[in-house]
């Protein structure tokens, strides 16, 4: 039998911010791991293939395979404190995650929170697994734009990509009032004037 009752709230419809929240949690997670797989994969094939001593020109010089180490942070900065920028990186995806399972409210959020956690945990694979050591790995980065040296900009991976575009999405969704959870940001009404 059912209820003609207004406050009574059908089971499905008390289901479905769950299911919604479930698989904005799905699309971050498979962002972040797509990118963290593809980031892997690009590393692993640029090191086996690209001399460092020869870089690769790509579309007549606008792209360079330049292969690199990089114990720092971008443009080789914090070389010394490896262990450091490891640590803060980890703590960075921690809250990213916590953060999303909390609020997670859109898609567009879904996408960049993703992007940025699998852009970081790509780098933090590399300091936590490649030579010299655990939290000590160097990054591996290869994609020079203009010159083969990192003459015009710092050389990059596409982990450092993925950063990039999260951190820009999650710039456009809050100019566009859009908020984490979903709503969206209204603007203030004008106050009236004093009479």
């Amino acid at each position: 039998m059912t209820s003609n009752d207004p406050t009574v709230v059908p089971a499905a419809d008390k289901r479905m911010p769950t299911m919604r929240r479930s698989r904005l949690l799905l699309l971050f997670a498979a962002v972040a791991v797509s990118s963290i797989v593809i980031d892997a994969v690009s590393k692993i094939i640029v090191v086996q293939t690209v001399d460092p001593a020869k870089p690769v020109k790509l579309l007549g010089g606008a792209i360079y395979l330049s292969l690199t180490r990089n114990s720092g942070a971008a443009f080789s900065m914090a070389s010394d404190y490896t262990w450091a920028l490891s640590l803060v990186a980890i703590t960075v995806v921690c809250l990213i995650v916590w953060y999303a399972f909390r609020r997670l409210g859109s898609v567009g959020w879904a996408i960049a929170l993703g992007l940025i956690a699998g852009g970081a945990l790509g780098n933090i694979v590399d300091r936590m697994f490649r030579q010299p050591g655990f939290l000590h790995g160097h990054v591996v980065d290869f994609i020079s734009l203009f010159h083969p040296a990192g003459g015009y900009w710092a050389i990059f991976n596409l982990a450092d990509s993925s950063l990039v575009v999260g951190v820009a999405l999650v710039i456009l969704l809050e100019v566009r009032g859009r908020r984490v959870d979903g709503t969206r940001a209204t603007k203030a009404e004008p106050k009236a004037a004093d009479e």
